[in-house]
């Protein structure tokens, strides 16, 4: 007999396939993440879970999960789960790391250039009407963005996806600076074209700075009021890590004060 799996989203065909081959399959079919009775009424029934962000996997549901062996998240972070007490109770949490690294730095890169370019402002103006309706049609000073190529790009985060940012950085010429608790190899610097500097020379002097960390109880609100008034008042800061890397309180103030 098969042992249970309990899937809390929609995945690819092929994905679960993959899964039938070793366990009778159950997959919640709404769209939206399962309420958190089904989710722990699951849990009790199942041998593994396969998770996404959205389920938080805590003492609650793992003192009540008896027969669960495995949580797999689908995912690359995982801090919706207790791993610690998971472990404790023997409960193996896997992840999936490397599958968006690609698609996150491409992802970083669109949001950072549609930023600079006004492209989603733009698409806007040109969608409501208003560039007719005016009667000037284009002019020199329309939409007028920030330059990219040669600037300074600030790397929060050398990772994976970091030096995914890093290697595109390259085909505008950028300088870029880059901050993490360790140092790269001189070698591995040398190949993404990064300078290594302290957080406070990365805010200060970059043209747009984007965040490419985990979220832990040491990168919750790194960037607050103090480090969002350090930044250039032209700066762009991206953000395609976990929204709690940035006090969120703390960025409405400084935009609203501009």
């Amino acid at each position: 007999m098969k042992p249970k799996v309990f899937v809390t989203r929609q995945i690819p065909e092929k994905g679960l396939k993959m899964i039938e081959e070793y366990y009778n399959v159950e997959v919640w079919d709404k769209y939206t993440p399962p309420p958190r009775e089904v989710l722990l009424q699951k849990a009790r029934e199942v041998d593994a879970l396969v998770t996404l962000l959205t389920d938080k996997i805590d003492k609650e549901l793992l003192d009540n999960a008896p027969r669960l062996r495995i949580v797999a998240q689908y995912a690359v972070g995982f801090d919706n789960i207790d791993v610690e007490y998971a472990t404790k109770r023997g409960v193996y949490v896997t992840n999936t790391p490397g599958v968006l690294t690609d698609a996150t730095a491409d992802l970083t890169w669109a949001i950072l250039l549609a930023a600079a370019r006004r492209v989603v402002e733009a698409d806007k103006f040109v969608r409501s009407g208003d560039y007719w309706r005016t009667g000037t049609g284009w002019h020199p000073m329309m939409m007028l963005g920030a330059h990219v190529t040669g600037k300074t790009l600030g790397i929060i985060g050398m990772g994976r996806i970091g030096r995914a940012v890093a290697r595109r950085a390259k085909g505008f010429g950028m300088r870029v600076l880059y901050y993490q608790r360790h140092r790269l190899p001189e070698d591995v610097e040398r190949e993404l074209g990064a300078k290594y500097v302290d957080l406070e020379t990365l805010l200060r002097e970059s043209d747009f700075v984007s965040i490419h960390v985990p979220l832990t109880k040491e990168t919750y609100h790194m960037i607050g009021e103090r480090e969002l008034r350090l930044m250039k008042r032209t700066a762009i800061l991206v953000n395609t890590a976990r929204g709690a890397v940035i006090d969120t309180d703390a960025l409405v103030k400084a935009l609203k004060e501009g």
